[in-house]
């Protein structure tokens, strides 16, 4: 039984990519430049497939052809892959502490989460210890516009982008406390930016109260938020004060861990 055109073609990808794979390999193995014929020889593949495949990687960035030998070299793309990768280890390595010592200090869960195309990723949390708690699983995606964590990165997005977002972006209600107005949406990320940090308060999930400051990388970028999540009857107006000091300090600590220092070169907006 002969397979079906998809499971060739199917198959005909896979090879393709790990022909591409093979050439990068070979490129960072030998540590210098390889021509057409030397990758062709080293992974016994025809000179035209490789050629191919060459001009292909050439066209994202992976490999950078020399002007003056002519032969192929690793190129940038895979240097600002390999910092972005390292940077989110980092992230999450330096966070742990700082999201346990927030949960001592609160006895709520921590949380750390990016912003991606428009929704909050969680990549680290720590759950508090008490049996009413909101667990948390890493990886669970949220609506930017109605969680702490998403308002606050929204709120330090550059202008353009920030207004881009939300007036292209359905600003869906999940509660009755959901923001769903554009003009409401731009007050509230103009009150974060004025206090630093951001509230939740029963938008997302009914009863349930989060709190998150901004997280910044070494040139000021804002690049993640920390937040406290609890029921509505423990983060109480009584208590706010404390735990958005708690909050802060610990956005701010981790902040200097990845090198930032308020007043060199930090500004007040930023991206995600």
């Amino acid at each position: 039984m002969k397979p079906s055109l998809t499971a060739k073609a199917r198959s005909y990808r896979v090879q393709v990519l790990e022909r591409a794979f093979g050439i990068l390999d070979a490129l960072a193995k030998n540590g210098a430049e390889l021509g057409v014929v030397e990758l062709a020889d080293r992974l016994g593949l025809h000179k035209s497939t490789v050629h191919r495949l060459l001009t292909v990687l050439e066209c994202n960035r992976y490999v950078e052809k020399s002007p003056s030998s002519g032969k192929y070299r690793l190129g940038w793309k895979l240097i600002e892959l390999g910092m972005h990768a390292a940077s989110r280890l980092e992230l999450r390595e330096l966070a742990r502490p700082q999201l346990e010592r927030l949960v001592e200090e609160t006895g709520e869960t921590g949380h750390l989460g990016i912003l991606q195309e428009g929704e909050v990723i969680s990549v680290a949390n720590v759950e508090s210890r008490r049996t009413l708690r909101m667990p948390s699983t890493v990886g669970r995606r949220a609506p930017a516009h109605c969680t702490s964590q998403g308002k606050v990165m929204l709120a330090y997005l550059p202008c353009g982008t920030e207004h881009k977002f939300v007036r292209s972006h359905r600003l869906k209600a999940y509660t009755r406390n959901t923001i769903t107005r554009v003009s409401r949406l731009q007050r509230e990320l103009e009150m974060i930016r004025e206090r630093g940090y951001a509230v939740d308060d029963e938008e997302f999930e009914e009863g349930l109260k989060c709190i998150g400051a901004p997280v910044r990388d070494h040139s000021g970028r804002v690049i993640a938020a920390i937040s406290i999540a609890g029921p509505t009857s423990r983060l109480s107006e009584e208590r706010m004060g404390h735990l958005v000091h708690s909050v802060m300090g610990a956005a701010a600590r981790l902040s200097t861990a990845l090198g930032y220092h308020p007043g060199r070169g930090g500004s007040t907006q930023g991206s995600t």
